[in-house]
Order: C-alpha cells, then sequence, then structure tokens
C-alpha cells in the first residue's frame, strides 16, 4: 500500500511540473537576444511556464532546435524568434529542412526587421557590386541572412560566389563584425534587425569619434536584388526606409523589410500557448521598455501574419480572438 502511495506522490508531482520552454534567441548584440530574454522572463512571472532563453545563431538554428530538440514525452518546448522567409523554408522542407520539415506554428508576430548592408562613407561603397573585392561579413553560416545576401548579391553579380568575388570572407556575429569595421579590419557586412540595433549604434558612436561616418548601402525597391529576394519569397518580403535619425547617417536609406515571427512546436499543448500569449500581451509594457523594437509588438501586429502558408498555433488562435483581433 505504501509503495502505491509513494508512486502516486511521484506521478502526481512529474504531472504538477511546468513545461520546460527553451527560447532560441540570436547573437548578443542582435534584438532577438533581447527580446527573447524579455519574453522569457515575462512568461516566467506569468508561472504557466519554466522559460529559458538561449544564445543562438538566429533564425534558422532557433527552428533546427524546434524540430530537433523538443521532446513532449518530457514537457520541453523549444520556441524562438526567426525571420518569416527562415519559417517558410522550413514548414516546407526547403534548404537545411530538406526531407525534414519543421512542424511549426506561429504564435504571434514580433516587429520588422530591417535589411542592412553596412560599411563607411569613406569605403568607396555605394551599391553591392562595390563589394567586389572587399572584406564582407555575411553573419553566421548557414543563416537566413547569409541565404538573403547570397540571393542579392547573386542579382547584383552574375556567378557570385562569396570565396570568388570577396577580398575576404568573414561569416561572424553582428557585434564582431561591428568590432571588426570599426577597428578597419572589415570593409562591409550584412544584417537584418530591428530599429534600432544596438551593435550599430555603438559602431555609429564608435566611429564618429574616429571623424568617421556610418554608410547603409541602399538597396532600392525596384532594384533587381530586391525584385529578386521578393520574388522567392511572395508576400513576406517588403520594402520600407530606415530613418537617418536612426544610426546618425547623412540619408534615409531604402531597403528591404520583414516582419518577425514567435514560433513554437505544433505539438504544444493548446493551453500551454494560450497561456503564454496570455502573459506576453498582458504585459506589453515591460516587453515594451525592455526592448526598443518592441514597441511594434502590438494585438493588431499580432495576427497580421495571418493568412500565410505557415498556419498560427490555435492556442494563440483562441486568445486572439477572445481579444478581437482575430475575425
Amino acid at each position: 500500500m505504501r509503495r502505491w502511495l509513494l508512486l502516486g506522490v511521484l506521478l502526481g508531482g512529474a504531472l504538477a511540473q511546468k513545461p520546460q520552454v527553451v527560447i532560441g534567441t540570436g547573437g548578443v548584440g542582435g534584438v532577438y537576444f533581447y527580446y527573447g530574454t524579455a519574453i522569457a522572463e515575462i512568461l516566467n512571472k506569468g508561472g504557466a511556464v519554466q522559460a529559458q532563453a538561449m544564445q543562438s545563431g538566429g533564425s534558422m538554428e532557433n527552428l533546427l532546435l524546434l524540430r530537433d530538440r523538443t521532446d513532449p514525452a518530457r514537457g520541453l518546448y523549444y520556441c524562438g524568434t526567426a525571420l518569416p522567409d527562415a519559417v517558410l523554408l522550413a514548414f516546407q522542407g526547403e534548404e537545411r529542412f530538406q526531407g525534414k520539415p519543421a512542424p511549426v506554428r506561429i504564435l504571434f508576430t514580433m516587429y520588422p526587421n530591417y535589411f542592412h548592408v553596412v560599411t563607411t562613407e569613406d569605403s568607396g561603397i555605394r551599391v553591392l557590386q562595390d563589394l567586389k573585392g572587399k572584406r564582407v561579413s555575411t553573419e553566421v553560416p548557414g543563416g537566413i541572412i547569409e541565404y538573403e545576401a547570397r540571393i542579392l548579391m547573386a542579382a547584383a553579380i552574375p556567378g557570385f560566389d562569396p570565396r570568388v568575388h570577396f577580398g575576404k570572407w568573414e561569416r561572424v556575429r553582428v557585434a564582431e563584425s561591428a568590432q571588426m569595421l570599426s577597428e578597419g579590419n572589415l570593409d562591409a557586412f550584412f544584417w537584418s534587425g530591428g530599429l534600432p540595433t544596438g551593435s550599430l549604434v555603438e559602431l555609429s558612436g564608435s566611429l564618429a569619434r574616429k571623424g568617421k561616418r556610418l554608410f547603409l548601402v541602399p538597396l532600392p525597391p525596384q532594384s533587381t536584388p530586391v525584385q529578386m529576394l521578393k520574388a522567392r519569397f511572395p508576400g513576406v518580403v517588403d520594402t520600407g526606409t530606415i530613418p537617418k535619425s536612426v544610426y546618425n547617417t547623412r540619408y534615409d536609406t531604402p531597403t528591404l523589410t520583414f516582419w518577425n515571427v514567435f514560433v513554437c512546436p505544433e505539438s504544444l499543448p493548446e493551453e500551454v500557448a494560450y497561456a503564454m500569449v496570455k502573459a506576453v500581451f498582458e504585459n506589453l509594457s515591460l516587453l515594451h521598455t525592455a526592448v526598443a523594437p518592441a514597441r511594434d509588438t502590438t494585438l493588431e501586429n499580432a495576427v497580421r501574419s495571418r493568412g500565410g502558408k505557415v498556419p498560427y498555433h490555435e492556442g494563440a488562435v483562441r486568445y486572439f480572438r477572445e481579444r478581437g483581433v482575430w475575425r
């Protein structure tokens, strides 16, 4: 009898244990890292899950973790921040997800990313073609930013190969790229992030103290590279402008925009997904205070990815219906 009672206590403790949610983010210096950390804090205060944010290689790695590390039997779920084109590749089983699509679902849409091609005014780089022969970083190997950069460069330079056309090809995170550019060890780098991205604000200040100025290569809406990327991801990629006030550049910069999404696995229980979304959207003031680009995380924007190929999680849909924004 005592044996069965003990077993019952152990089982009850296991059943009462909160689901473990690991939030994949990005590198330190990028918005994903701080956004994901803030979300984890909000979820832990909400009490529905035990959440932990982790530094990662960004969108693609977060989606691979979601696919490969989630273990519902242990109550372990990998969620994360991701660019919409990366999510589409994962959902459809393309590129790094070939033959094994990720069972990904959207919890909510976050804020827009702006594509940056970062250099200095004195570099002589004004268009993508000018990157030929230069020292350039395309972010982490196999990441979605590198994938986007390759599409843009292939449209600008026929037969583009970074090992051939770049004088030196680096593949480092935004914080390291910014430091290398500031120190004169890099000519330009690709980045996609919210406004402002902390590493670029610091870079702009560092350059100013040396009598230099940040320059962002413009990507005009009707240019061939922009049209190529929009054609690759129809309905996912848009265009926008980085105001000159953001990084103290001389001009406003036309560029590409992508609305980031916060994703989870399909296997996340509906009640848990509902509780997570509820916790976030009942504590938006905390998120907005913690991360500047999060000002665009609103109830109305949360459902703007509805109608795309990647579905929302049913728990999220239930919450948004209750709040009157999902019709």
